[in-house]
């Protein structure tokens, strides 16, 4: 028997033939046994059952104050346990009923090691953003915390942690401000801690692997393996985070891979190999036989990288096994279930303190039982007609799902019905359009013949290019926008030297104004081309012969101002709510009778909200229309696209 077990067999030796232990006593023995269980031996399965014994005998206590902490304190201790046996879910069930029992009575120190917990919770269930929030809330807590290195490591941590989060949300430059952050707080607080110095290179070791990351998912290669050399040197030493060393070594085994540098790659396998074989780890063990399987797929020595490759998926598939019931757990509804919990346990709290008070206020005792069976019964009666709405609301989400779903299915089915009818039509129709094409060159026809073939020609390219609008508009594949580089002043002169053919055709004049210096937007040259291609062509059918037509753009701080203005008949009123909508009645012909199909505009909106733009137009009859479209620069682009992804 060790010196722990002595120590618990004593203690309860002692209180064995006790008959009057209160429940504060009971909650400290108990308390002891789960600290020997939780933090000495790690038998987590019993320091589970003292914990909630814990719980029993905080919920005994009468004292308010004492109540609150010691529950508080139950919940903590019973979540460690939950977690420590890979129980996610019922873990952050305890932590969060701590949380909001201690939100209002306990000092934000304490309250950090929730958030801190809570924030570890949703990180492992790839709740990222929730994560994130957690963890700049416990950092902010834990700025009251006694100065102690206890508290400055977990602040460092908390500020790699978050930085985590933000990577893995492919947020790259907060992720780095957040690593810099972390580390920069390690080197001004270093000199309090000398005597841990060993302790804080491991940590920024951690870091420095952490950014080569970041900066390999940015093509920075170079400095990437700097780091990584850096982050192995120190944690491969004797007593250090060899682990953290292991995933980094595979890292940088994968990053040779992407600099070629095939000298370097088979003697880092066989090292990091050998280093596993003397202390296994699954997920670096995973690592490990992915990046050997790609080694050889490169070298195209399939016999050899298939076997690796088997074994990466089977370790892969048994870690996603073990994992797979956190990650479904919906951490929204939890939380909602879990502050209604908390409200139930409230009221039960606060009637059992009323039926306390009943026994110690003898007199009292009638008038306040009478209170709470009254209370008692109103909150039967609204129970009961919250559990009726209840029912009501899910059976209105069951049908309206039904509905929802039933009306994706026809839209979906319209659409599959214009695609075929469309494409089915456009071969015949082009040929069609060929056809009187070469007939009006070729063949001698009279005035009349040849402008018959003429109508017919026009109609059906005018057919053509609405088959080719209903097959975009119906598109249900996601079209991928191949941004680059594009300097806007020369797709603007592009667009309009193109343009002026058409518009010479009603002797019309485009006016071009652009920007004073070269100016490059991240944008997809060919989809913004047909944006700004659509609106000159509306311009020149809905003006009058001889009539002028303006684009320009000006430069609108961090965006740029694009404008099309004509002095043509403008849009009324009473449509200019619809012309953005696919398949619109507020198609118009032109002034010369030209077709508008109605759905030009609706596509270049469409575009330009994958740009992260803006469209939209001023119009009267006596002025005619102008159409805005607002567009990021460069820098700015680059910061939407991330956000979104």
């Amino acid at each position: 028997m060790n010196k722990f077990d002595q120590a618990l067999h004593y203690m309860d030796s002692s209180v064995q033939h006790l008959s009057n232990l209160t429940p504060t006593d009971k909650f400290r023995i108990y308390g002891f046994h789960y600290v020997i269980n939780n933090k000495i031996k790690h038998n987590n399965e019993v320091a589970l059952l003292y914990a909630d014994s814990m719980l029993t005998a905080a919920s005994q206590m009468t004292n308010k104050k004492q109540y609150i902490a010691f529950l508080g304190d139950a919940n903590f201790a019973r979540g460690d346990a939950l977690f420590e046996l890979g129980r996610y879910n019922d873990s952050y069930s305890s932590y969060y009923q701590g949380y909001l029992l201690g939100k209002n009575n306990l000092d934000n120190c304490t309250l950090s090691a929730y958030t801190y917990r809570m924030g570890m919770i949703t990180y492992k269930q790839s709740n990222y953003k929730f994560a994130v929030t957690y963890f700049k809330e416990s950092f902010e807590q834990n700025k009251s915390c006694k100065e102690e290195f206890v508290s400055f490591f977990r602040q460092q941590e908390v500020l790699d942690n978050t930085a985590l989060g933000y990577r893995n949300q492919n947020m790259l430059d907060s992720a780095m401000v957040y690593f810099n952050k972390a580390l920069q707080y390690i080197n001004e607080n270093a000199s309090k801690y000398n005597n841990r110095a060993d302790i804080l290179e491991v940590a920024r070791a951690v870091i420095y692997g952490n950014q080569a990351e970041v900066f390999s998912n940015q093509g920075k290669y170079t400095e990437a393996v700097s780091l990584l050399k850096k982050s192995i040197a120190t944690n491969l030493k004797k007593g250090n985070d060899n682990h953290d060393a292991y995933l980094s070594e595979i890292k940088l085994v994968n990053l040779y891979m992407k600099l070629h540098e095939d000298a370097l790659i088979m003697p880092l396998l066989t090292t990091i190999r050998l280093q596993l074989d003397s202390l296994p780890a699954s997920d670096a063990e995973a690592g490990w036989n992915l990046a050997a399987g790609n080694y050889y797929k490169s070298k195209n020595d399939f016999n050899k990288a298939l076997p690796y490759l088997e074994r990466y998926h089977k370790i892969k598939d048994s870690l996603s096994a073990r994992n797979r019931t956190l990650k479904e757990s919906n951490v929204n509804e939890q939380v909602s279930n879990l502050e209604k919990q908390y409200q139930i346990a409230d009221l039960r709290t606060k009637e059992r303190m009323y039926i306390y008070t009943a026994i110690v206020f003898a007199p009292m005792s009638l008038i306040i039982i009478l209170l709470i069976f009254r209370n008692w019964k109103r909150s039967r009666r609204e129970m009961d007609v919250v559990s009726e709405l209840n029912k009501q609301v899910n059976l209105q989400k069951r049908n309206l799902e039904k509905t929802l779903a039933d009306l994706e299915q026809s839209s979906q089915e319209k659409d599959r019905i214009l695609r075929t009818v469309a494409h089915d039509l456009r071969n015949p129709l082009g040929g069609i359009a060929s056809l009187t094409g070469a007939m009006v060159e070729d063949a001698d026809y009279n005035n009349e013949q040849i402008e018959l073939l003429r109508i017919i020609k026009e109609t059906a390219y005018d057919s053509l290019e609405l088959i080719n609008e209903i097959l975009e508009a119906t598109s249900n594949a996601p079209t991928e926008l191949h941004k680059q580089p594009v300097d806007i002043n020369s797709l603007l002169n592009n667009s309009v030297e193109l343009m002026r053919f058409k518009a010479a055709e009603k002797n019309q004049k485009i006016i071009l104004h652009t920007l004073d210096a070269p100016e490059e937007l991240l944008i997809s040259r060919e989809k913004i081309w047909r944006v700004i291609s659509n609106l000159i062509s509306n311009a020149i059918k809905f003006s009058p012969v001889g009539a002028e037509i303006c684009v320009s753009i000006t430069d609108e701080y961090d965006e740029v101002q694009i404008a099309v203005s004509d002095h043509g008949i403008g849009i009324p009123e009473d449509i200019k709510n619809q012309v953005f909508n696919m398949f619109t009645n507020a198609k118009r012909p032109g002034t010369l009778g030209e077709k508008s199909f109605g759905l030009g505009l609706s596509i270049c909106r469409q575009i330009i909200e994958k740009h992260h733009g803006k469209i939209w137009f001023e119009s009267d009859g006596a002025n005619g229309t102008t159409f805005y479209i607002r567009l990021s620069k460069t820098t700015n682009a680059v910061l939407n696209e991330m956000a979104t992804h």
